[in-house]
């Protein structure tokens, strides 16, 4: 989530494990995977160390293992495209700012291999039924779904290690998953899918990424979050797996939009 803190990464770590062991193992190894990669490559140590190199292998093997539960074929998926995350993140990084880009491109490339070859089948995981809006589950499983985690207590911990970082940070993940959840209610989405944090988990990083203690900061922060929730919907509808790819392209887009504002002023 941006943070380039040992402690708030232990914390994330506990979270993850916390709600699935499996998860937990899977973010390991992702990390250990892309880190070794980038090492071999001989990336930038600083970078390296900082973890620039990690978070995107992590969060493939989170997601790997999700949408696919552990096998010998997920745990090579997973060792492909942490690796590749490497290579993409350090393609990108002088040219865009990446975020967790690589981790979208390089899972969809692996995901779309396993399925081409039918390797091993796409678990589902059916959402709860609701008929009333879970403010308190959406906010916290807004944050805990950056890493796919459906658990309240996984995202209160999330927003902890968040804390420890940076209190604009939290402030802004609190902000990005209640508006993200709001939006989507105002425009009528799924209300089960907004209680476990689907609609919140992108806005939470559109806040993180964007947000600061300035008034642009803040403006900038809540269009990205209300297009990431739009931006999320619609990827849906036309069949694809979102992962964080609406909080890249919103980031991406408000960026781009301050960029041209800037000339103009």
């Amino acid at each position: 989530m941006l943070q380039n803190n040992a402690l708030t990464g232990l914390l994330f770590l506990a979270g993850i494990f916390y709600n699935s062991w499996l998860m937990g193992l899977g973010a390991v190894m992702g990390t250990i995977v892309s880190t070794f990669f980038a090492k071999s490559l001989k990336y930038p140590k600083e970078d390296i160390e900082d973890g620039l190199y990690g978070f995107n292998g992590t969060l493939v093997g989170i997601a790997i293992l999700f949408f696919f539960g552990i096998n010998i074929f997920t745990v090579l998926a997973i060792i492909v495209g942490a690796a590749l995350s490497t290579i993409i993140m350090q393609a990108m990084e002088k040219r865009v700012p990446a975020f967790t880009a690589p981790f979208v491109v390089s899972t969809w490339v692996v995901m779309l291999g396993i399925t081409i070859f039918n390797l091993t089948p796409l678990l589902s995981s059916p959402l709860p039924q609701n008929s009333s809006l879970d403010l308190f589950s959406t906010v916290s499983m807004g944050v805990g779904q950056v890493m796919f985690q459906g658990n309240v207590v996984t995202g209160i911990l999330f927003l902890l290690a968040i804390l420890v970082s940076s209190r604009v940070a939290f402030a802004y993940a609190l902000f990005g998953s209640l508006l993200g959840g709001l939006s989507a209610l105002l425009l009528t989405l799924p209300l089960n899918a907004i209680n476990v944090g689907l609609f919140g988990y992108n806005a939470v990083l559109c806040g993180i990424a964007l947000g600061t203690k300035k008034w642009n900061g803040f403006i900038l922060a809540t269009f990205a979050t209300i297009l990431s929730v739009l931006l999320n919907y619609w990827l849906g509808r036309v069949g694809v797996i979102t992962l964080t790819a609406p909080f890249v392209m919103a980031t991406w887009m408000a960026l781009f939009l301050k960029s041209k504002l800037k000339e103009k002023i």
